[in-house]
C-alpha cells in the first residue's frame, strides 16, 4: 500500500471538483505542509504551492525537517490538484527564552474554505522541552499563539469555512484552537483533523462542554500510538494502519493510503495500550511540581551540551557526556531528589500495570477452561 506521496503521484492530475472533491488525504496532506522550510524562502503573500515548489527545489533533502518532506513538495508543485492553491499568513516563531516553536500557514482551498495547517515539534531541544511542558502547565505558548493566529485569520477572512488541522504537536494545537474559538468562529468551522497529537492533562485544563465542535474533531493514531494516546482525549477517533513499529509509526509516512482513504487498522496494539495506561498512573501519581521539576531537569542536562537539535546531540552525547554529569552534580539535591522519586514512581507503576494485565489473562484463560469444562460435562 502506499502513503500519501503515492497519492499524489495517482490522484496529483486531478483537480478538486464535485466529481473528485476534497478528501481525508488531501487532509493529511494538507496539514504536512506546515513543516515545509518555508523559513529558507523568500515566501511571498499569496503564493502558489507551484511557487513555493520551485523556490524549495534546491533545498537539500538533508535540509528539510523529515525524510518525505523533500519529495512531497516536489510532488504537490507538479500536481494539478494542488499547484494553483494559494498560501497565505506564514508565520513561524521560535523563543527559547519562554521555550516556543510554533508555525502555521492558511491554504486556499475551492469554494471559500482555508485550511489551517499548524506545524508540529521540530528536531529542536526547545521544541520538544515545549512539549513536555503540556505536563505541567495549563497552556504552553504554541497553544497560545495557534489560537491568536486562527482569530486573525478568521478575521480576515470573514466569509471563509475552516478547516483545522496539524500533525503530533501541531494536532494539539488544532484541538485546543478549535475548542477555545468563540462560537461564531466554531460554526464556521468544518473539520478538525489531530494526527497523533497529545490531548490534554484534565488536572491542569478542561474545556466547556460543547458537543458541536467535539463531533467536528477527529484524532488519527497509528495502531502502535505513544505520542498521540498521551492526556486525555474525549474525540472521536481512527486507527490508522501503518508499517512502521513502535515510535517510528508516529511518522505519517508509514501510513497506508488506499485510493481516496487512509487504511484503518484492527485494533490498537496492546504495547501502546500497556504505555499509554503506565503513564497514565504514573502521572496521576506525580503532583505537578513533580511533574515540573523533573522535565526541567532533564532538558537542563540536554541544555549543558550547548548544541540546539537532537540531530546535533546524537552526533555530540559521547563527548559531552562528563559534561551533562557535572551537571546532574551540579542540581540542588532537592530537585536530584524529586527526580529519583519521580523515576521510582514510573518503575512501581510500570510494574503495577504489567502485574494486573498479567492477572487479567490469568483470569481470563481460567474461566475459558471452566466454560469449556461446563460445555464438554453438559
Amino acid at each position: 500500500m502506499g502513503n500519501i506521496n503515492d497519492y499524489l503521484k495517482w490522484r496529483g492530475d486531478i483537480t478538486f471538483s464535485s466529481q473528485y472533491p476534497y478528501n481525508e488525504v488531501d487532509a493529511l496532506v494538507l496539514a504536512r505542509m506546515s513543516y515545509l522550510r518555508f523559513n529558507m524562502i523568500d515566501f511571498k503573500e499569496n503564493d502558489t504551492v507551484e511557487i513555493v515548489s520551485n523556490k524549495m527545489k534546491d533545498i537539500k533533502n538533508e535540509d528539510f525537517l523529515f525524510n518525505g518532506d523533500k519529495e512531497l513538495i516536489t510532488l504537490l508543485g507538479k500536481s494539478k490538484r494542488f499547484k494553483n492553491l494559494k498560501i497565505t499568513d506564514y508565520e513561524e516563531i521560535f523563543d527559547f527564552e519562554i521555550q516556543k516553536q510554533f508555525g502555521a500557514i492558511t491554504i486556499h482551498l475551492p469554494n471559500n474554505i482555508i485550511y489551517i495547517s499548524y506545524i508540529g515539534t521540530d528536531m529542536t531541544i526547545t521544541g520538544w522541552k515545549e512539549d513536555f511542558n503540556m505536563a505541567f502547565m495549563k497552556e504552553v505558548p504554541a497553544q497560545i499563539d495557534g489560537l491568536i493566529y486562527a482569530r486573525k485569520v478568521a478575521k480576515k477572512y470573514p466569509n471563509h469555512k475552516i478547516i483545522l488541522g496539524g500533525h503530533s504537536k501541531g494536532g494539539n494545537v488544532a484541538l485546543y484552537v478549535a475548542l477555545s474559538l468563540d462560537k461564531d468562529i466554531q460554526d464556521r468551522i468544518i473539520e478538525v483533523n489531530n494526527y497523533d497529537g497529545p490531548g490534554f492533562d484534565e488536572k491542569l485544563i478542561t474545556f466547556d462542554s460543547n458537543e458541536e465542535i467535539r463531533s467536528k474533531i477527529t484524532s488519527y493514531i497509528p495502531q502502535d500510538s505513544i505520542i498521540g494516546r498521551l492526556f486525555d482525549h474525549h474525540e472521536k477517533h481512527r486507527i490508522i494502519l501503518s508499517n512502521a513499529k513502535g515510535i517510528m509509526q508516529h511518522d505519517i509516512y508509514s501510513w497506508n493510503v488506499l485510493g481516496t482513504k487512509l487504511v484503518d487498522a484492527e485494533s490498537i496494539e496492546y504495547s501502546s495500550e500497556l504505555l499509554n495506561k503506565t503513564i497514565k498512573k504514573w502521572l496521576n501519581n506525580c503532583t505537578i511540581d513533580e511533574r515540573e521539576a523533573l522535565v526541567d531537569n532533564i532538558f537542563e542536562l540536554f541544555y549543558s551540551t550547548e548544541v540546539s537539535t537532537f540531530q546535533e546531540f546524537s552526533k555530540v552525547w559521547v563527548k559531552k557526556l562528563p559534561t551533562m554529569m557535572n551537571t546532574y552534580k551540579g542540581l540542588p539535591e532537592i530537585d536530584k531528589k524529586q527526580s529519583k522519586e519521580m523515576l521510582s514512581k514510573l518503575f512501581k507503576s510500570t510494574f503495577e500495570i504489567v502485574k494486573a494485565e498479567a492477572s487479567e489473562k490469568i483470569q481470563s484463560s481460567k474461566n475459558k477452561t471452566n466454560l469449556a469444562k461446563k460445555d464438554f460435562t453438559n
